[in-house]
């Protein structure tokens, strides 16, 4: 069973994230309570502290015994405390013995006209808001008064108040988790469909292919696994294709080669012109295997960067004058009609000679190879900053969709014609890195049963500019 660990990293992450929001937003909401509790407990206390006061300030003795029924009806300890310290007065369930809250200093505060509030513990663990203020007689201190009040139920509601964040926490944190599964499981299935697809792709299964259609970097990712599957898969067949190709071309010219020279070492001819035949024949299918060598080791070097080219200005209508005039004895052959069309002027071009002679003798020869009967055009043509070259013929054409493989290299049309048409399926890929190491474009056109166009487009340049 495949682990699906990046499910399993995403999810921890992404629960780890939830679990440290949760803990930060618990901590700060339970913190929001406890300070607005003790804030309002503290402005309550304060009040009644003041009430306290208003009555003890009242001489009269109601006064007196109405102010000691309000504390403990308000469950508050109240505390008469004169300038010595000393408790003059008690009301309230707090010991009277108690008196770790009243400190010196605090006792000054008061005495000099300030108030405090603090916070106290008892020996028994209880906790108090503790409010002290001073008692006026006339314009003098007579007394400090403490009224202490017991955050029992404060603390009781705060406890509810953490319970139930708590609940809320784990409840919001299992909710997240399983929201995290989900999620990590969707967004990880298509990363492990990929990997299981690289893998098989990586053990010679070129024809799997993703299934994932999504509008985003996913499926981006999905299609461009699939085109690297769909190129690795072509490269495949057509290397398989050249190597077969490559094997019956050799082997035919080499049973030849073989053949012609037994006879003529054995003397099996009855006459000289049967002999010289035969030599004839031996000659060409070398010239065949020299050929195919040749377009080889010449594709080779192009595509490890070697090749050299002697840049110059080249005119394009001398060099297709001189490409057509080689080819126009194979032409005849094949009632086939050369035709050039170019106008006078034509704006010199920087390139190999040799090379841009090639690439038309390549182009050329390969209308005329695939033209049972018909025209061959080569025109020329300049615009601005461009030269135009266009090879037309009227042979069999090329299918639409082989139209975008036929520069790849071993790549050839008509199959099942293969010997009949010759080539080796180098040629058009030469071509192509002919003219873009020469700073040009080159591209195809064609209708099966019509023909084919090659456009090919160069810079054109003053030697001004060239030299700027």
């Amino acid at each position: 069973m495949i682990r699906n660990r990046i499910g399993m990293k995403l999810g921890l992450v992404i629960a780890s994230v939830f679990l440290v929001v949760l803990l930060v937003l618990g901590v700060t909401m339970y913190q929001m309570f406890f300070n607005f509790y003790h804030t309002e407990m503290k402005t309550e206390v304060s009040e009644m502290t003041s009430h306290f006061i208003t009555m003890a300030e009242t001489t009269n003795a109601s006064s007196e015994d109405m102010m000691l029924t309000f504390a403990d009806f308000s469950n508050v300890s109240i505390f008469y405390i004169n300038a010595q310290g000393k408790i003059t007065l008690h009301s309230g369930e707090h010991n009277a013995a108690d008196r770790s809250f009243i400190y010196e200093e605090d006792i000054k505060k008061i005495f000099s006209g300030e108030s405090i509030s603090i916070e106290h513990q008892d020996p028994s663990g209880s906790r108090y808001v503790v409010i002290g203020q001073p008692i006026y007689e006339g314009n003098t201190i007579s007394s400090a008064i403490y009224v202490m009040a017991s955050t029992a139920n404060m603390d009781k509601s705060l406890t509810a108040v953490r319970n139930l964040l708590i609940l809320a926490g784990i409840g919001a944190f299992l909710l997240a988790i399983g929201i995290t599964w989900i999620m990590a499981q969707l967004l990880s299935r298509p990363l492990i469909q990929m990997q299981q697809a690289t893998k098989r792709i990586a053990i010679g299964e070129l024809e799997t292919r993703l299934e994932i259609e999504s509008k985003d970097e996913f499926g981006d990712l999905a299609a461009a696994i699939n085109n690297l599957a769909a190129d690795l898969q072509r490269y495949r067949d057509t290397r398989q294709e050249f190597f077969a190709n490559i094997s019956h071309e050799l082997r035919t010219p080499i049973t030849y080669l073989k053949g012609y020279a037994k006879v003529v070492k054995n003397r099996i001819y009855d006459t000289e012109e049967e002999k010289d035949r035969y030599l004839d024949i031996i000659y060409q299918e070398a010239s065949r295997i020299e050929h195919l060598v040749s377009d080889l080791f010449e594709l080779a070097k192009m595509e490890e960067g070697k090749i050299s080219l002697s840049m110059e200005w080249v005119d394009m209508k001398d060099i297709v004058e001189q490409a057509v005039q080689k080819i126009e004895l194979k032409a005849k052959e094949k009632e086939i009609y050369l035709k050039i069309q170019a106008p006078d002027s034509i704006p010199l071009i920087r390139g190999d000679g040799l090379r841009m002679e090639q690439i038309v003798l390549n182009l050329v020869e390969n209308a005329v190879r695939y033209t049972d009967k018909g025209t061959v055009k080569v025109s020329v043509s300049s615009s601005t900053n461009r030269v135009t070259l266009l090879v037309e013929d009227t042979g069999i054409g090329i299918p639409t969709d082989e139209l975008s493989f036929i520069f790849d290299r071993f790549y050839r049309v008509e199959k099942s014609r293969s010997r009949q048409y010759g080539g080796t399926g180098l040629g058009l890929s030469i071509v192509r890195n002919l003219v873009e190491l020469q700073g040009g474009t080159i591209k195809v056109s064609s209708s099966v049963g019509k023909g084919t166009c090659f456009k090919i487009q160069f810079p054109s340049l003053t030697i001004e500019e060239e030299l700027r």
